[in-house]
């Protein structure tokens, strides 16, 4: 059972209180991921006592989250009723990159009813208006759920009290503006975080994490961010700007970065960096890092040589972010999942060929490029529990 350091919220000292939700978490994941399922099978999956798992439940199906559904069968005795996530409410999710921006509208569960997706206009005044088009588009074919509200990744850091962007160097739109904005076009509630503190608190929600060791969550797209969860928090630092070891120079002599550096980890790590690597050896560019994924499992020489150099410098940084935080695990989210085969060994074993106290496990998040769309509404289903 996961013990006392699941604390999502820095303000909380009541220790039951923080048993609760633990304990409420505990029992929705557990109807998520095996529904239908009865109270009895409940208590059994989950070791909580099944007075614990009633009143749970009863809070549950209070706030709707969850709903009854059909009645088991059983020799003698009386008949179990089956729990499922209520499929009629759902999170509208939105998942920001420097360029496009991609919208599911999901179930309390995270599993993506309807996907989307808007390319920004070249003019940066006119990205928010798109945006906020989109979401309305989304929201107008969906007239019989009822959403909980709207969670936003940000290729950034953003400061949730001064609602402004601190530090997003890849972004030349208004992007401090897209909260306040979403609400106003909406009346939802909107929660917005950077993407990879969103990502780790998702591992933590969904339950993918075992809640007890520290894990950093490396998201790997146009740029590269870190989300770190320790001591059962997420680590935010002064201002909200902890985790930019995207920015932390590696190769002196390398490329100009965004944010004015050069040789930043990402300009050698990133979807870009492998793009331009790509390019370097197939004397030709390539439309997408996705393009590059299609070549690398096609058995294309360059692109896998490409994949390798970008892998490479990946590790590199697992290295330093091993010996800086000395997580339990690291998590890769990105469309590098997606060739995780490819990939994992060559990051793992380069980590490994630097000097390491002890090594972190690496895997790639469960649901390969849909991790950033679910930490969108574990940002939501979090804010509904503090």
């Amino acid at each position: 059972m996961p013990t006392s350091r699941f604390t999502l919220n820095g303000n909380l000292s009541a220790s039951n209180r923080i048993a609760r939700q633990i304990n409420r978490n505990l029992i929705f994941n557990q109807i998520r991921v095996k529904q239908p399922i009865s109270r009895a099978e409940l208590a059994r999956t989950s070791g909580l006592q099944r007075s614990t798992v009633s009143l749970i439940v009863e809070e549950l199906l209070t706030d709707r989250w969850v709903v009854e559904g059909l009645t088991g069968e059983i020799p003698r005795g009386r008949k179990p009723t089956f729990l499922n996530i209520n499929g009629q409410r759902g999170v509208l999710a939105l998942d920001i990159h420097p360029a496009h921006a991609m919208l599911a509208v999901t179930d309390l569960g995270g599993k993506i009813i309807s996907l989307d997706s808007v390319e920004f206009p070249a003019n940066p005044q006119n990205v928010i208006g798109a945006i906020l088009n989109s979401v309305k588009k989304m929201l107008r074919a969906h007239p019989n759920r009822t959403f909980e509200g709207i969670g936003i990744n940000l290729p950034g850091r953003f400061d949730p009290h001064l609602e402004k962007s601190i530090f997003a160097p890849n972004v030349d739109w208004p992007i401090g503006q897209l909260k306040s904005s979403v609400e106003r076009a909406t009346g939802l509630p909107v929660v917005v975080d950077n993407v990879a503190n969103a990502c780790a608190l998702s591992e933590i929600w969904f339950g993918h994490s075992d809640k007890i060791h520290d894990l950093v969550v490396v998201n790997v797209s146009e740029g590269i961010g870190t989300g770190i969860f320790a001591n059962g928090h997420l680590l935010r630092g002064q201002a909200g700007v902890a985790g930019e070891f995207g920015h932390v120079q590696l190769d002196p002599n390398g490329v100009r970065c965004g944010c004015g550096g050069k040789g930043c980890w990402e300009t050698i790590a990133s979807n870009r960096a492998g793009m331009r690597y790509f390019a370097e050896i197939a004397k030709k560019p390539i439309s997408s890092f996705d393009a590059l994924i299609q070549l690398a499992k096609a058995d294309d020489d360059a692109a896998k040589q490409a994949l390798t150099m970008m892998c490479k410098a990946l590790g590199r940084g697992m290295h330093m972010i091993a010996l800086a935080l000395a997580p339990g695990e690291i998590v890769v989210v990105g469309d590098i999942a997606n060739v995780w085969d490819l990939a994992g060994p060559v990051i793992e074993a380069e980590m490994r060929s630097f000097a390491l106290v002890r090594a972190p496990s690496i895997r790639s998040a469960r649901e390969g490029n849909k991790a950033r769309l679910r930490s969108a509404v574990a940002l939501i289903m979090n804010s509904k529990v503090l």
